[in-house]
């Protein structure tokens, strides 16, 4: 507790000083104030301006980069990495001040959230914890992803290297997600696929994780109805092993139900 309230004495005299050094106060006011409307937006535990404020470290995380970001982009040595450091002591949220993050990022509870250096994010974009926006190696340049416009990325999911995910896109929790991926897409799996693509986006940007779509259940699908076909086929061929056969498909179908909930997808 006692870090906290550290913590948010030092992000308000670090933002007291950037607004003083800075000729954007009214700009800067008007940004904490979309961040605020960002999480009534899209969280509905959020109950009052004083609790988001005070409560959200996410909020915390992203104001502090605000402040390193700028020190970074004015060639301030050292310190902007100091800061970076701390924030992700006080927050669990690390975030490389060389990011570009654009208008109403919301880290919904935040722990274990990475973001490296040439990451950009576009506007009213939701991370989850966990999420990391990361490099897939040793490379120089342009290494970290580039995320669109209101875009949803869920738990623990790992989006690596210099990719682009296009604008209304989501990610399911815990993809990992390697290739550019459409906009207006859903994304699942490790390697992440994409199972819908030019969706429509309707209200506020959310993930249903009851009604994912699983790449996986459909494959196996797809090789029983085929094997089935195959054994419809052996069955002409051999007449008189067919009850026989279908007793066993059909045991074999009543096991899968009961062990995976083969039906739905579950289990597997």
């Amino acid at each position: 507790m006692l870090r906290k309230v550290a913590g948010l004495a030092a992000l308000g005299a670090g933002a007291c000083l950037f607004l003083l050094r800075s000729d954007r106060g009214g700009s800067i006011a008007a940004a904490i104030n979309e961040d605020v409307q960002a999480v009534r937006d899209r969280d509905p535990a959020a109950t009052s301006t004083f609790e988001i404020l005070t409560s959200y470290s996410g909020l915390h995380a992203l104001w502090m980069h605000r402040v390193a970001h700028r020190m970074y982009l004015a060639g301030v040595p050292v310190l902007p990495r100091w800061l970076s450091q701390f924030n992700r002591a006080l927050t669990q949220i690390e975030i490389h001040p060389g990011a570009q993050i654009g208008k109403g990022l919301f880290i919904d509870h935040g722990s274990g959230v990475v973001i490296g250096e040439t990451a950009e994010i576009g506007e009213n974009v939701t991370l989850y914890q966990g999420v990391t926006l990361g490099g897939t190696g040793k490379e120089t340049g342009k290494r970290h992803p580039t995320v669109g416009d209101n875009v949803v990325i869920g738990a623990g999911a790992k989006v690596l290297g210099s990719i682009r995910v296009g604008d209304d896109a989501k990610i399911g929790a815990g993809s990992v997600v390697v290739q550019d991926i459409p906009r207006r897409s859903t994304v699942v799996g490790n390697p992440g696929r994409p199972v819908m693509v030019d969706g429509t986006r309707v209200g506020i940007p959310d993930i249903d994780y009851r009604h994912l779509p699983d790449p996986v259940a459909e494959a196996i699908r797809c090789l029983v109805t085929r094997i089935v076909e195959i054994e419809q086929e052996l069955d002409e061929v051999h007449p008189d092993r067919s009850e026989r056969r279908k007793q066993a498909v059909a045991e074999a179908e009543q096991a899968l139900y009961e062990l995976l909930g083969f039906e739905a997808g579950a289990g597997i």
